[in-house]
């Protein structure tokens, strides 16, 4: 089992550590913050609960999770932890968030799982996610958003918008979503990115590239021409920023379109 620190940049490897020293190091732990009014008792209860955890490791499992743990529903996925294992890199694996695995799991410390431990993977029915605002279609494990969270007057609000009213679901992601990001953030929710245009895609600009500016900028394919060009819906766009326009993109450098 290893110990991983969440921080803004990630899981970060703190300390590889057995079940049994993690649990030995509870108990220990606990007594250090609750004195015992004996010494004595308080040995007596320390030798006692040491001997239940190595008793219930000598079987494969320790009563601090065997309990907790239950089968997967039906239609889930099991996945079985194996060393080296984050919550995140398992979420990834599976397109889904390391936050909507540890709701589902009821895993209290995200930052902990164990060697052999089962994660649900849940499938073939949609279920509100832990953090709001998204669903699991349980055929291609994409996630969809059901709500529009961006701010008035922005490409990112006319974009998701748009979307929804052409596929009756919105983008899931809501953090780490200025424009440029939604490529990168469209790959981690398990959604399609192509370099080639497609009624209905969100065009994804990155700064800079074709009149964006240093935020990029997002807009919704309305045609695609016979050269492979799209004619694309936008707002905050051009000069008159506070009308929905229509642009003429190329695909190439700095483009992306996503569905």
């Amino acid at each position: 089992m290893s110990l991983y620190r969440l921080s803004s940049r990630g899981e970060v490897p703190v300390h590889p550590i057995s079940r049994t020293r993690y649990n030995s190091r509870r108990i220990l732990g606990y007594f250090r913050q609750h004195r015992v009014a004996s010494i004595v008792a308080g040995h007596v209860v320390v030798a006692f609960l040491l001997g239940i955890i190595l008793l219930s490791s000598a079987f494969g499992s320790t009563l601090f999770g065997a309990f907790a743990q239950s089968a997967c529903s039906n239609g889930d996925q099991t996945y079985m932890v194996v060393s080296g294992d984050t919550l995140g890199a398992i979420a990834s694996r599976y397109h889904v968030t390391w936050q909507s695995l540890a709701s589902y799991n009821r895993i209290a410390n995200a930052n902990v799982i164990f060697i052999n431990e089962h994660i649900c993977i849940q499938g073939n029915h949609s279920t509100a996610n832990g953090g709001g605002g998204t669903t699991y279609s349980g055929i291609a494990n994409e996630i969809r958003g059901w709500s529009n969270p961006y701010p008035y007057g922005q490409c990112t609000r006319y974009a998701d918008q748009r979307f929804y009213q052409l596929h009756h679901y919105y983008v899931p992601w809501t953090t780490h979503a200025n424009a440029w990001e939604w490529t990168a953030r469209a790959y981690q929710f398990g959604w399609r990115v192509s370099s080639r245009p497609s009624v209905g895609a969100i065009v994804d600009l990155q700064p800079n590239v074709q009149g964006a500016y240093y935020l990029g900028h997002v807009g919704v394919v309305e045609q695609v021409l016979p050269d492979g060009s799209a004619i694309v819906s936008n707002l905050n766009w051009g000069l008159y920023y506070w009308q929905v326009t229509n642009s003429h993109i190329y695909p190439g450098y700095g483009v992306t379109f996503i569905s």
